[in-house]
């Protein structure tokens, strides 16, 4: 039993190492290979030491004819270890056909989910998995191919919120040898060697070939995800401090970046903020590649001060001097147009009121209050929103010029544009909360006169 006796010594100091509490509640992802076995039966005897509430979940994907038999195995074999078992079916193949994704993708979003569910109602803290070091470097090899960042690249790491891989340091050889020293039987799943799915592909035809210059390439790889997954933990805590010092406003919709800030970043550290703050925004990455980075990128850097893009699951706008992140498109107001008769007070669609009041002697304007000599503004008057072709002389200056060139010199964005009500008689009055007229300024000795007041945001 030597090498059992090794493997367990190896997941002892797992537990240690990885600070997992005793006592807790462990649930086996069992597929009833090599792997899954081989882990169950070290955790039964982990269980003893550590206290451990050990539980089991296989999922029978209905893949192939002979997932019946595989159920049945599972049983006994939890059976003979005293183990709880939970059982699922789900029709892996006509989902994937469904949700048009690969059977491998389908899967794995699948069994994730069961996992998840079946934890949490087994009252388990953590969820163990048996990968191991091939595992490994074909995860490696395949996100390499398919194209990623280093993030990626780091991929599977031992301790990864609830999920665990003990085994993720070992090889198959060892997990076999240690089967074949406790005597325990295990499925051989017949779909490994199709060659259709990506993964068999890499572990019977890319490997073998790699093995050839380098025997030990798996051990490599595993060492070199381990070296790329440290320098990440590095990163991230760079990231998440440069992310904190750029956000100028986030709420529950989304988030505003600093635009100059980001730029001022090494474009090493900028990538991988961006990243960071998408994942913020929508809980993962799925669907996140390279080429959504670089668009964002170009977005930062090109000319247009107004632009925006659709990712998987987000909306992304540059506004001037903010990155704007949503998770759905922000929402275009419409149109509005209000009658003014006499003095009172009107709503305005976004909640607030304008006020109209006569006073004898004017009262000082801010940028929230303006005031017209009655004799030369009198009622109706209108409040409206922003339409085409609008032109305005803004306090100051030599002559009126279209508003929508206006807007894009004073960097007003589009969204704020179709909210901003306009005070209107025979011409624009008033931006509202903006700018007034440069006609019928009022002086102190005027009187009496028209004071519009807008309610603060």
């Amino acid at each position: 039993m030597r090498i059992t006796a090794q493997l367990l010594r190896n997941l002892n100091h797992f537990w240690i190492d990885q600070a997992l509490p005793d006592g807790v509640g462990v649930l086996v992802g069992l597929s009833g290979g090599a792997d899954s076995v081989a882990l169950l039966r070290l955790l039964g005897q982990l269980a003893a030491l550590r206290s451990l509430r050990l539980q089991a979940a296989h999922l029978d994907h209905a893949i192939r004819p002979e997932s019946t038999a595989d159920v049945e195995f599972v049983r006994q074999l939890c059976r003979e270890a005293r183990i709880p078992l939970y059982v699922e079916r789900v029709a892996v193949p006509l989902l994937a056909q469904q949700q048009g994704k690969g059977l491998e993708e389908t899967g794995r979003q699948v069994r994730r989910e069961f996992l998840r569910r079946v934890a949490g109602e087994a009252d388990c803290r953590f969820i163990a998995l048996g990968h191991h070091r091939g595992d490994q470097a074909e995860t490696f090899l395949m996100r390499l191919a398919r194209g990623t960042g280093l993030t990626g690249l780091a991929a599977m790491r031992p301790r990864s919120g609830p999920f665990l891989r003990p085994l993720l340091g070992v090889s198959r050889q060892q997990i076999e040898a240690a089967l074949g020293e406790m005597q325990q039987p295990y499925l051989q799943d017949s779909s490994n060697k199709d060659l259709y799915y990506t993964r068999n592909w890499l572990r019977h035809r890319l490997l073998p070939e790699l093995k050839i210059l380098n025997p030990r390439v798996e051990e490599h790889l595993a060492a070199l995800c381990r070296r790329i997954a440290d320098e990440e933990d590095f990163w991230q805590e760079q990231v998440t401090k440069a992310l904190a010092g750029l956000v100028v406003k986030q709420d529950s919709e989304g988030l505003r970046l600093d635009r100059s800030g980001l730029l001022r970043l090494h474009s090493a550290l900028r990538s991988r903020v961006l990243r960071e703050a998408l994942q913020t925004l929508r809980g993962d990455l799925r669907g996140i590649e390279g080429g959504h980075i670089e668009a964002l990128e170009r977005m930062l850097q090109g000319d247009a001060p107004q632009a925006e893009s659709h990712l998987p699951n987000l909306w992304v706008g540059r506004r001037y001097e903010t990155l704007w992140l949503r998770k759905t498109p922000p929402p275009r107001p419409a149109p509005f147009h209000i009658t003014v008769s006499g003095p009172g007070a009107v709503s305005l669609p976004d909640g607030r009121q304008m006020r109209f009041d006569y006073r004898e002697r004017p009262q000082g304007e801010s940028r929230l209050a303006v005031e017209f000599p009655v004799e030369a503004i009198g009622f109706p008057l209108q409040v409206r929103s922003f339409r085409p072709g609008d032109r305005f002389r803004p306090q100051g200056a030599i002559g009126s010029r279209k508003l929508k060139k206006y807007f894009i010199d004073e960097r007003i964005e589009r969204e704020q544009r179709q909210e901003m009500p306009l005070l209107v008689g025979e011409r624009i009055l008033w931006l509202a909360g903006l700018v007034r007229c440069h006609e019928w300024p009022c002086q102190e000795s005027d009187g009496p006169v028209l004071r519009v007041t807008l309610e603060a945001d």
